[in-house]
């Protein structure tokens, strides 16, 4: 059903609304897919958002949380019009500093861009587009972090392009794949899911490839439909300087490694006012039993699910559309969400309820102008073990220049 959800989102929406012209509104960019086009040698650009989180439980005293959530700054240069170079240093929580994005670009042709270095994994919309001014709520959608671990970056090479016959973007990357078992042990778990596994491109490495890519669609008006896609094992510090011919440790090795296959589908639409927004996650993971039963602690067995599922849909409404003269936006807006990292389970694994959730998020989004937000909004959070929901309420601001 939930599959079935999604396609409908994905295709009914084309047939009710699409038209074959004015493509141009279709094209997102974000602020790295800006910086390319400048014509000039230096380019400069950031985001930042500020947070504040109020947990609403009856009958329990939780302080709020106030947090400078993230600074980030784009770096970039034009060596020539053919050689690009871009960066994304984002500060977080005020205290910790990492590379998002650091990539040297050159261009072939019109169609075909060689790309290397520190590259956004391009699974779903908010891994690509997260800016703040880019989407509705004041957190990102929960299953881009519990399914998708976003903001996922990992250093590779590939291509990318935009086909303007065929109306789409593409991206095809090779890729270091995710850590899933170091000195700690296992990474990876029902509740943790593969977030803990991401590199981001610090002393990173690697034991196998992992390949990853998405085709954009533009061609209808109003309409973007995107399909993107992850194949990879994971990888194992217990590979390191292990003897080939050693079948038992070799063996050991393998069971502490999982392969993963992703597939993420999405849709943006807007139409005089109105913005849909779809998305859709569906992961599968092989080798869990023997991953669950290697990477059991203190007697207690490893969780981690063989399949991982999650998605959304979104609509929201400009009321000042029809206001003339006013260039501000207000977006009232509703959310639904939902997502199960215990969507299948293999072997002693027993499914777990609270990994299975629903989200509703309501609020407000109030663009005073183009590249600056005010956002607030109320959450509604249960899991199947829960009886009823519990509730946060948000709010903050984001810009983007």
């Amino acid at each position: 059903m939930k599959i079935l959800f999604l396609i409908s989102l994905l295709l009914g929406t084309q047939v009710l609304f699409g038209q074959v012209n004015d493509s141009e509104q279709t094209q997102y960019k974000n602020t790295a897919e800006l910086m390319l086009e400048e014509n000039t040698g230096l380019a400069i650009g950031g985001y930042g958002e500020v947070h504040y989180n109020q947990p609403l439980n009856s009958g329990r005293f939780n302080p709020g949380t106030l947090d400078a959530h993230r600074l980030v700054m784009f770096l970039g240069y034009n060596f020539s019009s053919k050689t690009q170079f871009v960066s994304e240093i984002e500060f977080e929580y005020a205290k910790e500093v990492w590379v998002e994005q650091m990539f040297l670009q050159q261009k072939i042709n019109k169609y075909i861009n060689l790309r290397a270095g520190i590259l956004l994994i391009p699974m779903g919309i908010i891994n690509e587009y997260h800016e703040p001014v880019t989407f509705n709520g004041v957190e990102r959608p929960v299953i881009d972090n519990k399914i998708a671990p976003s903001t996922w970056r990992e250093i590779g090479a590939g291509i990318s392009g935009n086909i303007l016959q065929l109306k789409s973007k593409y991206q095809l990357y090779v890729v270091n794949g995710l850590n899933g078992y170091d000195a700690a042990g296992g990474v990876f778990s029902g509740s943790k899911t593969l977030r803990e596994g991401r590199q981001k491109g610090s002393k990173a490495y690697i034991t196998s490839p992992s390949y990853t890519g998405k085709v954009e669609f533009y061609g209808a008006k109003n309409l973007n439909i995107g399909i993107s896609g992850y194949a990879g094992k994971s990888q194992s510090r217990l590979y390191t300087n292990l003897d080939k011919s050693n079948t038992a440790l070799v063996q050991q090795a393998d069971s502490s490694v999982v392969g993963i296959a992703m597939l993420g589908l999405d849709a943006r639409y807007t139409f005089k006012g109105i913005r849909l927004t779809g998305q859709f996650y569906q992961i599968s993971i092989s080798n869990t039993e023997q991953y669950n039963r290697f990477t059991t602690k203190n007697g207690m067995l490893n969780d981690l699910g063989s399949a991982l599922q999650g998605y959304y849909a979104e609509i929201g409404y400009n009321v000042f559309r029809t206001l003339p003269g006013v260039k501000s936006e207000l977006m009232p807006f509703v959310r639904y969400e939902a997502y199960n990292t215990h969507h299948s389970v293999d072997g002693l694994t027993v499914a777990n309820k609270k990994y299975d959730n629903v989200i509703i998020t309501t609020g407000l989004t109030y663009a005073l102008t183009k590249g600056a937000v005010l956002k607030a909004d109320l959450q509604f959070l249960k899991s199947e073990a829960d009886t009823e929901f519990s509730k946060v309420f948000n709010a903050g601001f984001g810009i983007m220049f």
